[in-house]
C-alpha cells in the first residue's frame, strides 16, 4: 500500500529565525549609510506597508531594494548573502523550528522554504538544510548585475501559495502530497490555509495572526 508523499512548507523571517532578515542584510550588502540614506525618504511608504500589508509592503519593499541594490554586481552580492545568512541562521535561528524541520528531513518528507526574503539566501539555506526546494523573492538580474526589481513578484501572501503550488506540480507526484506549513505572520495566512496542517511559530498567541492554528510546543526554545 503506498503512502501520501508529505511536503514541509517553512517561512524563514520570524518562523526559522528570530525576526526579520531584510534590513540586516541590506546593511551587510551595502552598509549602514547607504541604508539610511536610501529609507530616509521611504519612511512614510515602508510605514504604511508595514502597517497595511499587502500590494502597499510590496512596492515599498521593492523601492527600497532599487534604491540600494541598483547596479551591483550580483556575484559580490552572492557572496557577501552567504555570509551574512550563515552567520544569522548561527545567531537568530530558532533551535525548537530547526528541529521540526530537520524531524521532517528525517522522515523523508521533501522540505521546502517559502520565504518573501531574497532568493539569493533562501537559496543557500537551502543547500546548508539539505532540503528539497526554495522559494524566495527572485530579483532580476541584467549582465551580472542587480536591477533592483523583482523578477516576478514579491513572496508573500498569495503568492507563497501560489509559488509551492507551482512547485509541487512541478514535481510530478503520484498523488496529491500531504503538506505541512509553519509560519508566524499574516504573510503566511495563505499557506497555511491551503496546507492539510498548518502551524503557528509566532510568539503572540492568541493575539497573533495565525491564532486559529496551533502552535509548536517552545521547549527548548
Amino acid at each position: 500500500m503506498s503512502t501520501s508523499p508529505v511536503v514541509a512548507a517553512f517561512d524563514l523571517d520570524g518562523t526559522l529565525t528570530e525576526g526579520g532578515s531584510v534590513f540586516h542584510w541590506l546593511r551587510e550588502v551595502a552598509g549602514n549609510g547607504a541604508v539610511f540614506r536610501a529609507a530616509l525618504p521611504l519612511t512614510p511608504a515602508l510605514t504604511v506597508g508595514a502597517i497595511r500589508a499587502g500590494h502597499w509592503a510590496d512596492d515599498a519593499k521593492q523601492r527600497l531594494f532599487h534604491a540600494v541594490l541598483h547596479g551591483r554586481s550580483l556575484e559580490e552580492v552572492t557572496a557577501v548573502s552567504r555570509r551574512f545568512i550563515l552567520d544569522h541562521l548561527a545567531h537568530e535561528g530558532r533551535p525548537h523550528v530547526t528541529a521540526r524541520l530537520r524531524w521532517h528531513v528525517e522522515q523523508g518528507h521533501d522540505v521546502v522554504l517559502v520565504s518573501a526574503s531574497p532568493q539569493i539566501y533562501v537559496d543557500i539555506l537551502t543547500q546548508e538544510f539539505g532540503i528539497a526546494g526554495g522559494l524566495g523573492t527572485r530579483l532580476a538580474v541584467e549582465d551580472g548585475r542587480l536591477t533592483g526589481y523583482y523578477d516576478g513578484k514579491n513572496c508573500r501572501g498569495t503568492e507563497k501559495m501560489r509559488r509551492l503550488s507551482a512547485w509541487i506540480a512541478e514535481r510530478n507526484y503520484p498523488s496529491a502530497p500531504t503538506i505541512y506549513a509553519y509560519g508566524n505572520s499574516r504573510g503566511d495566512r495563505r499557506l497555511l490555509a491551503g496546507a492539510t496542517y498548518g502551524f503557528d511559530c509566532g510568539k503572540l498567541g492568541r493575539f497573533g495572526a495565525l491564532r486559529i492554528y496551533p502552535p509548536l510546543p517552545t521547549t527548548g526554545e
